[in-house]
């Protein structure tokens, strides 16, 4: 999940600009959990190709 969308209920300001404590502090929270939800779509589909070639290539180096 991301803070893009989310509302703050104390300020009513938008969690990813942290007008407040209790946004910057939710913000923090989501950041933490969540290391790759500040990813685009497109880089996480990149990191999951680099994966696959890695696996691809490891394989056939054992096979070798």
């Amino acid at each position: 999940m991301t803070c893009d969308r989310l509302v703050c209920a104390n300020c009513a300001g938008p969690v990813n600009e942290g007008r407040c404590a209790v946004c910057r502090a939710h913000r923090e929270r989501l950041h933490r959990e969540a290391p790759l939800a500040h990813l685009s779509p497109a880089a996480l589909i990149a990191l999951l190709a680099a994966l696959i070639a890695v696996a691809l290539v490891a394989q056939r180096v054992a096979t070798a």
